[in-house]
């Protein structure tokens, strides 16, 4: 059985000692809580004090991207190796928000420069490869804007999105690796797709590495994510294909643990 996976994405926001706040108190509420496994990823300046007041507890920790070259000059960017060296676990790649999917339709070419990062589905997938060099686990991101889900075409959306993201890959190192459903038109709108729905979709992607990878599809957690929250998290986590969720806004609380708790419980 897959062990559900809550990794809170923490986006722009925190200081360090807010961020050290919170994951003291994650920490104690989350003491031998088992069933669910947590994880939280805080901007690139916070890793490494977060990662200290981690330390001892059940609480693993990511990062929100990463660059695919180990070091050089690219102003900037993140490697690998440095998230290895903060003792990261996981590492978030093809976010919406990297990926520039904001599910909204830019008036000018100025406002769509300014609402893109550039992550590409072959961006994700060098970022994926990457990962791996560093025994980090990708948390792999997909998802439908909501012109797509309108032109009914979420389930061609997805699929290609997985078979690009994950080229070249073992079927060892997908097992192991997350991928994360995130309806961009869910995601910080207080709009949930339908548990029932959201597992359909999750059940396409799962039968999109099957065709790719056979076996590997049975351990790979796919986990839901787009406003999430401890209000509905246990609907979400009732649904059979959904291994967990990826938190935004919800997890710079202290109720992210009973949202752990809930995966925990299922």
């Amino acid at each position: 059985m897959r062990t559900p996976l809550i990794a809170g994405n923490w986006k722009m926001n925190m200081t360090i000692a807010d961020g050290v706040a919170l994951v003291d108190g994650l920490k104690s509420q989350l003491a031998g809580v088992d069933g669910a496994e947590a994880a939280v990823c805080p901007p690139f300046v916070l890793l490494k004090p977060i990662a200290d007041a981690l330390a001892g507890g059940n609480i693993k920790l990511g990062a929100q991207d990463m660059f695919w070259e180990a070091k050089g000059a690219f102003t900037g960017q993140i490697s690998g190796a440095m998230l290895q060296d903060v003792c990261c676990s996981y590492v978030i790649i093809g976010h919406s928000e990297r990926r520039g999917r904001f599910g909204v339709v830019p008036e000018s070419w100025e406002d769509e420069l300014l609402l893109t990062f550039g992550d590409n589905d072959v961006v994700v997938n060098r970022k994926v490869l990457a990962a791996f060099t560093y025994g980090l686990t990708p948390i792999m991101c997909c998802g439908e804007t909501i012109d797509e889900r309108e032109r009914g075409v979420t389930d061609d959306v997805v699929s290609s999105q997985i078979r690009l993201g994950l080229r070249n890959l073992t079927p060892a190192q997908v097992a192991s690796m997350v991928i994360a459903y995130e309806p961009v038109w869910a995601i910080g709108t207080g709009k949930v797709c339908d548990p029932a729905e959201g597992n359909r979709v999750i059940g396409t992607i799962r039968n999109e590495v099957r065709t790719m990878f056979g076996d590997a599809a049975e351990a790979i957690r796919i986990q839901y994510g787009g406003s999430a929250t401890p209000e509905n998290i246990a609907d979400i986590m009732a649904q059979p294909e959904i291994d967990g969720a990826l938190v935004g806004g919800a997890a710079l609380k202290p109720s992210f643990a009973d949202m752990v708790k809930a995966a925990a419980a299922r």
